[in-house]
């Protein structure tokens, strides 16, 4: 069952705190060569979760033993938790190898589909596999990923948040699988020993979708009782200038406004014109017999913004898209993208606007005011003048016959 999209604690604290956590429903990869600290991560990915009253799945090739003293070593009672149904562990068998195998590609799928029925059968919140090296090693790369792709599809639509474990890559063709893998998932986390001996060296976290606040790296140790820490602090962005202003034609006003919301909402689907027109009317009729307020939001990308490579108007249609409520209605006329807002209250929409910043393909504030000064809102809520979907669209095109007279 598919979760409502939302940032939570991950137990991984670097991440926490540059982050906020990972996003419930997002794949994420986390990297490293041996004893860099990757299980001990994993581990305390499952122990967060625990404390959330979360179900996990653990997949690992490790003696169910040698697992449960890894997690001693963070005082993390194991055992205790799987005697309590909050912990599945499902012990791995390794793939045979490449020479043994007819279709080396077709029997390395399989052990994908073989990860979603384990998840459908036991159906947990959180999926640790630790580790996912041996079953990647696929003679094409783009079956790989593919495959990956169905597999991380099939999860998010079981409502569930799976954290993949790999080691470094080693020869050129392992560093293409992992870069295939990579760009398909939420995020990265990378470690790099400093040494061969140490038990520590730097860590870094690489947004792919969403974590607009970029990507961060620091050192870490190992530390008996706590496992993998770090002395990360954010920096204060008090002296982040303000955004600037631009003057907006007609009713519009910038979405620099709006300030900035932590919460995320599920992806929904768009609808074509006519779909969305039998819909409005619908919602105009109800109005009609039952005073239920509604409101209809115009959003305008500047064809300055794609000319200077800042945000193309798919991007922003994902972010409007990764911004509504479940029950809010999208399509797209002549280059605006307008939602159907359902809620009678006039700040759902404000909060609608300040989701859609959050949303935005930006690495950091300073791009993100560009990209901000480049959009433009504009709502219009039911009345008693207004007797179909035609009545509230052309208002919002007539503004646009406005705009166009004023150049």
């Amino acid at each position: 069952m598919r979760k409502k999209i939302q940032l939570i604690p991950s137990g991984i604290s670097f991440v926490d705190e540059t982050w906020g956590g990972f996003y419930n429903c997002g794949t994420y990869l986390l990297v490293g060569p041996h004893k860099s600290g990757k299980t001990l991560l994993g581990l305390q990915f499952i122990k967060e979760a625990i404390n959330q009253k979360a179900v996990c799945v653990y997949f690992s090739n490790m003696r169910p033993k040698d697992l449960m003293i890894n997690a001693a070593s963070i005082n993390f009672d194991l055992q205790y938790f799987m005697d309590q149904n909050q912990v599945i562990l499902i012990r791995i068998n390794l793939p045979k190898e490449k020479d043994a195998v007819k279709d080396n590609d077709k029997y390395l799928s399989g052990y994908f589909q073989d990860i979603v029925s384990v998840i459908e059968q036991y159906q947990p919140s959180k999926v640790v596999f630790d580790e996912l090296t041996p079953f990647v090693n696929f003679n094409d790369p783009e079956k790989l990923e593919e495959v990956f792709i169905q597999t991380t599809e099939a999860i998010d639509n079981l409502g569930v948040t799976p954290l993949f474990i790999l080691s470094q890559p080693a020869s050129q063709q392992s560093r293409i699988i992992v870069e295939h893998l990579s760009k398909n998932s939420t995020g990265v986390i990378k470690l790099e020993k400093a040494s061969e001996e140490s038990f520590g060296g730097s860590i870094t976290v690489t947004p792919n979708v969403g974590h607009i606040e970029g990507e961060f790296k620091t050192l870490y140790k190992i530390e008996p009782g706590k496992g993998v820490t770090t002395s990360f602090s954010k920096t204060n962005n008090s002296d982040v200038p303000a955004p600037h202003k631009t003057e907006k034609k007609s009713f519009y006003k910038s979405l620099s406004e709006f300030e900035n919301s932590k919460e995320y909402y599920p992806v929904i689907n768009f609808y074509n014109e006519k779909e969305f027109r039998l819909l409005l009317n619908n919602q105009i009729a109800l109005f009609k017999s039952t005073s239920k307020q509604f409101t209809l939001c115009s959003i305008v990308l500047d064809k300055e913004a794609e000319e200077k490579s800042l945000i193309t108007i798919n991007q922003l249609k994902n972010a409007v898209r990764l911004s509504v409520s479940r029950k809010d209605k999208i399509t797209v006329i002549d280059e605006r993208i307008i939602v159907l807002v359902i809620d009678e209250d006039q700040k759902i929409v404000n909060r609608l606007f300040s989701n859609i910043k959050s949303n935005l393909p930006a690495e950091n504030n300073e791009q993100l005011t560009k990209i901000v000064n480049h959009i433009s809102v504009f709502t219009i809520q039911v009345d008693s003048s207004i007797n179909n979907a035609d009545d509230m669209l052309n208002r919002i095109f007539s503004d646009k016959v406005r705009n166009e007279n004023f150049n």
